[in-house]
């Protein structure tokens, strides 16, 4: 199963904006250079959006400034909810954001406060006036496979909300399994109908691992042709509108797995694994929900050379 995969690390946005702890923006930049360093080239970096209602995500200028005058050599990402998050990605010379919307109304009034569709007219609108800045956008559909408020959700439903978001200039649509409910079976519904447009170059998925099923998602996903996978440095993140709702795909996992499977990555287990554990030791003993990164880091403990 010779192959490669492109990992689009969502934990600097996706999972930290889930903890109590805000982590400073010096530690969130010695992240991301570190995830940078370790092979991940495209990076959720930080959100553009309400201080008050995501404090963890406050810094986003000047993080992103910072990174800026580094250097980073990277492709890093900013979710941008509103025009008004739009205007301060551009002020600070942002050149990709990710927005986003759901196949659920509930879910979509409940985290944005309107519809799908509304949320749809407004994404058209910040389309183009990211392209006429020059920054490339990412989208993703939330709820594809189940809603905390509306429960199952069918490919009936979500397929006509991700071939609009498809249409838009976005150059990739992220097909998100937000509380962890999806099966082999249910990706195969979604994404078939996709791979026979030729949509599969546009399409990445973002899996999280409630019920412990997301690298057999994942697997499905690949083999039907999907080439972009999320996933969350640890295991961090989750839903807060999800009770029980379990963090992203852990990236370790995700990594450990391709190359085990002889499919290239382009990242170095050892550096991720590392960056992973510093970033943790930050985080007043937050256990790592990974389980690659927990066998990690026992075998470093009793200098086992499985994962030297």
């Amino acid at each position: 199963m010779s192959d490669r995969i492109e990992i689009f690390e969502v934990g600097p946005r996706d999972g930290l904006q889930n903890e109590r702890q805000i982590l400073s923006t010096a530690d969130k930049l010695a992240l991301i250079e570190g995830l940078n360093a370790s092979g991940l080239t495209k990076i959720e970096a930080g959100a553009f959006v309400r201080s008050d209602r995501v404090p963890q995500m406050a810094d986003s200028e000047s993080l992103h400034s910072r990174l800026k005058a580094n250097g980073f050599r990277g492709d890093a990402y900013y979710l941008v909810p509103n025009m008004n998050g739009l205007e301060r990605a551009v002020s600070v010379g942002v050149k990709q954001i990710a927005v986003f919307t759901a196949v659920s109304d509930s879910f979509n009034r409940k985290n944005i406060g309107m519809s799908v569709r509304e949320s749809l007219s407004l994404i058209r609108e910040m389309t183009e006036s990211a392209r006429r800045e020059g920054i490339r956008v990412r989208g993703y559909v939330s709820t594809v496979f189940g809603c905390p408020f509306e429960g199952r959700i069918t490919a009936h439903q979500a397929l006509p909300v991700i071939e609009e978001l498809l249409s838009l200039p976005v150059e990739q649509v992220s097909i998100g399994d937000t509380i962890g409910v999806a099966s082999a079976l249910g990706v195969e519904e979604v994404i078939k109908p996709l791979v026979s447009g030729g949509s599969v170059p546009g399409i990445a998925v973002h899996f999280h691992d409630t019920r412990g099923t997301a690298l057999a998602n994942a697997l499905r996903a690949f083999q039907l042709g999907v080439r972009t996978f999320d996933s969350s440095i640890g295991g961090l993140g989750g839903c807060p509108f999800a009770p029980g709702a379990s963090g992203n795909l852990a990236t370790e996992d995700l990594v450990y797995f391709f190359k085990e499977m002889k499919v290239e990555t382009g990242v170095d287990y050892q550096s991720l694994c590392e960056t992973s554990l510093s970033l943790l030791g930050k985080m007043q003993g937050r256990i790592p929900s990974s389980r690659a990164l927990q066998a990690y880091q026992a075998n470093c403990e009793k200098n086992s050379v499985w994962d030297s």
